[in-house]
């Protein structure tokens, strides 16, 4: 009996151990390769509410930048898009209720307010050089994701093992 009641109690533990490692607890933004068994690659986040993502684009050969916030619903808000070419696959002015900029060179619409659950994105394997801008630090997504991947960007609430398994964005610098 003596031998029965600590092993009861360890075991209790490290079942209550594993159910907790269970629950979803850390809010991410979350890069799921579509169609792939590849891993995903997360950025935690706690209270940031805003990140952006950088690349090259494939005509101009200049950067956009799409700015992006986390909404109290878990939903993904573009609020800005900044661009350096006036030409094709680029917008030439702003929609209703959004502002249209020239500041500096670049061009930028403001005040955008378009909600999505998550949005596709392809990581370019020539050119674009995806990059991940957050807490005013960029972080190349093909260190993380390969080039030429499709994947869903989303927010979604992580699991321990769940994290253990995907690819922490800010630990691949």
């Amino acid at each position: 009996m003596l031998i029965v009641r600590p092993i009861q109690y360890l075991l209790t533990f490290f079942i209550i151990v594993f159910i907790l490692a269970l629950i979803p607890y850390q809010k991410a933004i979350v890069f799921q390769p579509n169609h792939s068994n590849a891993k995903f690659a997360y950025i935690p986040v706690r209270n940031e509410t805003y990140f952006a993502i950088k690349y090259t684009h494939s005509i101009h050969l200049s950067d956009v930048v799409e700015s992006y916030r986390i909404t109290r619903d878990d939903r993904i808000r573009q609020y800005e898009l900044m661009y350096e070419d006036f030409a094709i696959g680029m917008p030439s002015n702003a929609d209703n209720g959004e502002t249209f900029e020239q500041k500096n060179g670049a061009y930028y619409i403001k005040n955008m307010k378009r909600d999505f659950p998550y949005f596709h994105l392809r990581i370019g394997q020539v050119r674009a050089n995806h990059r991940v801008i957050f807490k005013n630090r960029e972080y190349p997504l093909s260190r993380s994701i390969s080039p030429g991947t499709s994947v869903k960007v989303e927010i979604r609430k992580l699991n321990f093992f769940k994290q253990w398994k995907g690819v922490n964005i800010l630990e691949s610098l």
